[in-house]
């Protein structure tokens, strides 16, 4: 199995606000998206390139995985982000407003020519109407090396705003969106992370929606308040019952009588080898949160 990381909870900081920068390195979120796009105005763009850059090189953040979010592929500041975001290391640098595969090659080649370190991934927004009809496409490109993509994060805000579709409690008019993009996501491999949502104060509504995307399949949230990301972190990580019940399956067929098998009864359920493929994710999750 290869190694998981988890990332529950993903919280995009203002990469304009040099203490939201500091005090992150205390925040207990799995990943930090340091903004230079939507969070940023126009006349602070310099500024927060040279903060964000300058943190992510300084380190002292920890086990959080670090990730730049750059302007999008024909913004004025582009060319300039991806280069220094490129120079700075970080884990990731995530693509706003990616449509195509095309824009995904784009960024992989300008980073070969910057000789970005290969460890730096490309993360992918899935933000626009052609991004939701072209996901598969923009998922395969995972499989190219030189692309670096290991991750789609849904921008389900842009998405309202492109489409006009209504915010509903459970999300019903977004739905198809959000499990074609999890499926495109898993089919080629790469983890995926749900939108954001928007009311702070709405306690129970970001819990019920953390509990949706969960059930749904995806990997974490992505967060817009600090005061997210404790919730977040527990909703996405497995529970003591549900560590529990995996341990158990994992037992069962490691029982010498039970080799071979591919299907056996535990406490009067019948369980199957894939169950305890399953389960052993779920364990390695937890194993890696506790880390």
């Amino acid at each position: 199995m290869t190694t998981i990381r988890p990332r529950r909870s993903a919280l995009y900081m203002p990469g304009s606000n040099a203490r939201a920068l500091e005090k992150a390195r205390e925040i207990a979120a799995d990943v930090l998206i340091l903004d230079l796009e939507d969070a940023v105005a126009p006349e602070a763009k310099a500024t927060a390139r040279v903060q964000v850059c300058a943190a992510v090189q300084a380190g002292g953040y920890g086990r959080r995985e670090l990730v730049i979010r750059v302007n999008g592929a024909g913004t004025p500041w582009f060319a300039e982000d991806l280069a220094a975001a490129a120079a700075a290391r970080p884990a990731a640098i995530l693509i706003p407003k990616v449509s195509s595969p095309e824009t995904l090659h784009d960024v992989g080649s300008r980073l070969a020519g910057l000789r970005a370190d290969p460890a730096t991934a490309v993360w992918a927004m899935i933000e626009t109407p052609l991004a939701i009809l072209d996901v598969e496409r923009i998922a395969r490109a995972a499989g190219e090396p030189a692309t670096r993509l290991a991750c789609l994060v849904m921008g389900t805000n842009d998405l309202a705003k492109e489409t006009r579709a209504r915010f509903v409690p459970g999300r019903a008019t977004m739905l198809p969106w959000l499990t074609s993009a999890l499926l495109a996501a898993r089919a080629h491999g790469i983890d995926i992370l749900d939108g954001v949502y928007n009311d702070i104060r709405d306690e129970a509504g970001f819990q019920a929606e953390c509990e949706q995307g969960r059930d749904l399949g995806f990997d974490g949230k992505t967060l817009i308040h600090p005061a997210q990301v404790g919730p977040a972190n527990a909703i996405f990580a497995p529970d003591a019952a549900e560590l529990a019940r995996a341990r158990a399956v994992i037992a069962a067929f490691d029982l010498p009588e039970n080799a071979g098998k591919g299907a056996i009864q535990l406490d009067g359920r019948m369980v199957e080898l894939l169950h305890a493929e399953m389960a052993r994710r779920t364990v390695a999750l937890a194993d890696a949160i506790a880390a």
